[in-house]
């Protein structure tokens, strides 16, 4: 269960803490056309739902969140009893589409969304032949890790030189692919990658674990009862009340500014 994005945990934290009575609803879209209906993903989806409903955090994992600084006690009292609930989550065939929809309690159901869609992505390219994606991925990534060498070492010096993350849990190919990658840059490019969203990996790989909130959080806080033209105001608040100077990147792109 830790292999989720770091803001799931420091969103999850803050909202157990500031609205832990809220409920809501979450819907899978595809944003592309696909190359085959999502919908013949259903079957295979739905046993791997079941899977990830049976598991729970591990001694180690929780260690490894309790090392956190930002992360408190009771956040991860909470963690050591949690199981994702199966009936939270339903999946259907609508057409060609794939339907999902998760609905509950915010503390409960929010943990979701890193999940399914990294199971949808890696479900979809299993109907494709590996090995030549791979092979190109590999051939893509040298090319990249060249790119960056030569941008380096020809940039002229800066108070904050170049550097890099990665945050493509949920739009990975596959779980060994985004291993893979991470241990190629963390080699290759230890200057300049910094670190990983992907939390699991980062405490295999010893890498930085990266990030702050999602908009997710802003958009939460315009159903939290607040004025609609203060929630901006309310969810940074609690954030600085929860986290007291750490993660302290906001997002700016969740309405248009003149709101």
């Amino acid at each position: 269960l830790l292999e989720t994005d770091l803001y799931k945990f420091t969103m999850w934290q803050a909202m157990l803490h500031r609205h832990p009575q809220a409920q809501a609803e979450y819907r899978f879209a595809c944003r592309n056309t696909p190359q085959y209906p999502l919908a013949t993903l259903v079957a295979d989806l739905e046993r791997e739902l079941d899977h990830l409903c049976a598991l729970t955090f591990r001694p180690d994992e929780l260690d490894y969140l309790r090392g956190l600084r930002f992360m408190k006690p009771d956040f991860i009292d909470l963690l050591r009893i949690f199981r994702f609930q199966r009936d939270f989550i339903s999946v259907r065939a609508d057409g060609e589409r794939l339907e999902i929809i998760v609905r509950g309690p915010q503390v409960h159901v929010m943990g979701f969304e890193i999940f399914v869609l990294a199971m949808v992505n890696e479900l979809y390219f299993r109907r494709f032949d590996a090995a030549p994606a791979i092979e190109e991925g590999r051939r893509r990534l040298k090319r990249k890790v060249e790119t960056v060498r030569a941008f380096v070492r020809d940039e002229a010096p800066r108070r904050h030189p170049f550097q890099f993350f990665d945050f493509g849990l949920r739009r990975r190919f596959s779980g060994a692919w985004h291993e893979e990658v991470l241990r190629t840059l963390r080699d290759e490019l230890p200057e300049t990658f910094r670190g990983t969203s992907n939390v699991l990996l980062a405490k295999e790989l010893g890498l930085v674990p990266i990030g702050t909130m999602a908009h997710e959080y802003l958009q939460a806080y315009q159903a939290t009862g607040v004025r609609l033209r203060d929630h901006q105001k309310a969810a940074l608040e609690d954030w600085v009340q929860e986290y007291r100077g750490d993660l302290g990147i906001a997002l700016t792109d969740v309405i248009g500014m003149d709101a």
